[in-house]
């Protein structure tokens, strides 16, 4: 049982991921502020890390039950209009333990580019321009491959690329075909923002992941006086003293337990801190009252703006010789940046990624991944609560491509993909090149079981012993939608195969964003506190107004380090 008894913290901190971690680090080296840190899933101190972490498919395999949250689903696609809503929903993986996404993401170490922050500052969130935030990506990071103005050199998070020279074939073959188009070699994605090819920078040394727990949660920040960490720790709501935040009710192995704090910092991600403060009174007054919850503050923006990079994909089956090293510790290793020039819309705001394997199993071992995604996204989709269960998993609405900018975009990134696989310098690497989804036939068998090891290793084998048995496996359990020769035939069925298949890649962000206090739809201010209530602040990938062109790790990182030290200079 726990009892801390009278004690209130000087800060609670809900949620051990990518922002939580930088946090609890940061505030505690102030000897006299104490701080306690709740995670819901499990905390595994460095050292004793579970070596399926260090997996670029921890949250798709093996892992998933356990480091990810159960039942957790989203609708990607766009909303039907006066149709009825029958979108089916799929699995949205977030990391459930100590270090949050970065626990369970790819690795890829991308900051966004200077446009990204310079518009969060147009937005309304002052102090965020490039200008302001680049001191905080140098302070989190330490590259090894890059140094300059630019760059950190002593930053708990370590960077690495892998070069030419190590790239398996897909990578090669595609890299060439880009390379044969015009793009040039940009070699630092996080220095040089013109359009072109690069090695994707990974938070991955010497093949272990490093995550923000295994940076910031260090063993010697575990043993400061002033910091208290519990895991399993699931925040049921938030405590009020009439509009002041004054604590947090948590459920911890069936125990309920209220605590108490001078500040709350919900740093629980853009999925789980909306529904956090909705049940808690914080969010749209009408919604909130209809579902029986006491309104404390009528903030509209609460769970809106819900933004993410939408995309499509084709699959690769790969000739032996083009498959991914043994050894290599990601299969996303570099990537292409171009801008679609359409009116508008900042340079960089495309991206395709060859990825080197498909899925976990024997199947997806030998498939590679050609990932287009528009990399600057308009489209806004929204999280709500779940009517008669609001403690449980909340509704999560992507509604992508829903902006008529986004899928212009998406048309003719289609195109550039279908215009690369076409290529001789591409055709060399593979056998077969074909639409694909995440879709009822591939996840199937993309659940992690040891049956759906068996069946993909039979049909593995037979995929590579027969030309007959592997265009069968491919059209009859693998591809989805027309051949790309039909696709190519028609911007119309380019249009419906994307409004089938379209969805997002983990980078869940912006339902509860930085903006001026006459914004009705702003939730906090730049400095991550909640309008109408005190007490209480957010610091998690929910404040940014807008997705970076880039993965969110390292800007929520970044975002971690720059309210820690708001903080601290208060």
């Amino acid at each position: 049982m726990v009892d801390f008894g009278d004690k209130v913290f000087d800060y609670i901190i809900i949620g051990g991921g990518s922002a939580g971690s930088v946090l609890a680090s940061r505030l505690t080296e102030k000897s006299t502020n104490s701080v306690l840190l709740l995670e819901a899933g499990k905390d595994y101190p460095p050292g004793k890390e579970p070596e399926e972490l260090n997996n670029n498919f921890v949250a798709t395999a093996k892992g998933a039950p356990r480091f990810t949250w159960p039942g957790l689903s989203a609708s990607f696609l766009p909303r039907p209009g006066n149709a009825p809503d029958q979108r089916p929903k799929r699995r949205y993986n977030q990391g459930k333990v100590i270090g949050g996404g970065s626990s369970v993401n790819g690795m890829c170490a991308n900051r966004g580019l200077p446009s990204d922050f310079d518009g969060w500052q147009e937005r309304g969130a002052k102090g965020w321009s490039w200008e302001d935030v680049l001191p905080y990506f140098k302070k989190l990071e330490k590259d090894y491959d890059f140094d300059g103005p630019l760059h950190g050199e002593e930053g708990p998070i370590g960077l690495r690329r892998l070069f030419e020279d190590q790239w398996p074939g897909f990578t090669t073959a595609a890299i060439k075909a880009a390379k044969k188009e015009g793009w040039k070699n940009l070699k630092d994605q996080n220095a040089v923002f013109d359009d072109g090819y690069f090695p994707i920078p990974m938070n991955n040394i010497d093949g272990k992941r490093i995550s923000a727990s295994s940076a910031y949660l260090t063993n010697s920040v575990r043993s400061r006086q002033n910091l208290e960490m519990l895991d399993l720790s699931d925040v049921k709501t938030l405590i009020f003293e009439g509009r002041k935040v004054k604590g947090v009710r948590v459920n911890r192995l069936d125990e309920n337990i209220d605590i108490y704090a001078r500040e709350v910092i919900v740093c629980a991600g853009a999925l789980h801190t909306p529904p956090l403060l909705m049940r808690s009174g914080i969010g749209p007054g009408g919604e909130l009252t209809a579902l029986g919850v006491e309104v404390i503050a009528d903030r509209i923006g609460v769970g809106k703006n819900l933004m993410e990079h939408p995309g499509v994909n084709f699959g690769a089956y790969l000739k032996k010789e083009s498959r991914l090293t043994p050894g290599l510790p990601t299969h996303m290793i570099a990537a292409v940046r171009w801008s679609s020039g359409l009116e508008g819309v900042p340079s960089g705001d495309m991206y395709i990624v060859p990825t080197n394997r498909a899925a976990w199993h024997p199947i997806g071992d030998r498939m590679g991944i050609m990932q287009l995604w528009v990399n600057k996204s308009y489209s806004t989709g929204e999280v709500t609560l779940e009517a008669g269960d609001i403690f449980g998993e909340p509704n999560v609405d992507f509604n992508m491509c829903s902006d008529r900018r986004d899928m212009e975009r998406m048309i003719a990134g289609v195109r550039v993909m279908a215009k690369l696989c076409e290529m001789s310098e591409l055709k060399e690497a593979v056998l077969d090149v074909f639409p694909v989804s995440y879709g009822t036939r591939a996840r199937k068998v993309g659940v992690y079981s040891n049956w759906n090891r068996l069946q993909t290793w039979v049909g593995a084998q037979a995929m590579d012993a027969s030309p007959f048995m592997r265009r069968w496996i491919i059209e009859n359990m693998i591809a989805d939608g027309p051949s790309i020769a039909d696709l190519m035939q028609d911007e119309a069925v380019i249009e419906q195969w994307i409004r089938k298949t379209v969805l997002g890649h983990w980078h869940a962000s912006c339902t509860c964003r930085m903006g001026p206090e006459d914004d009705p739809s702003a939730v906090t201010d730049p400095a991550g506190r909640v309008y109408g209530v005190s007490g209480l602040r957010i610091c998690d990938a929910s404040i940014m107004p807008m997705v970076p062109c880039a993965n969110t790790n390292i800007s929520t990182i970044m975002i971690g380090e720059k309210i820690s030290d708001t903080i601290l200079k208060a």
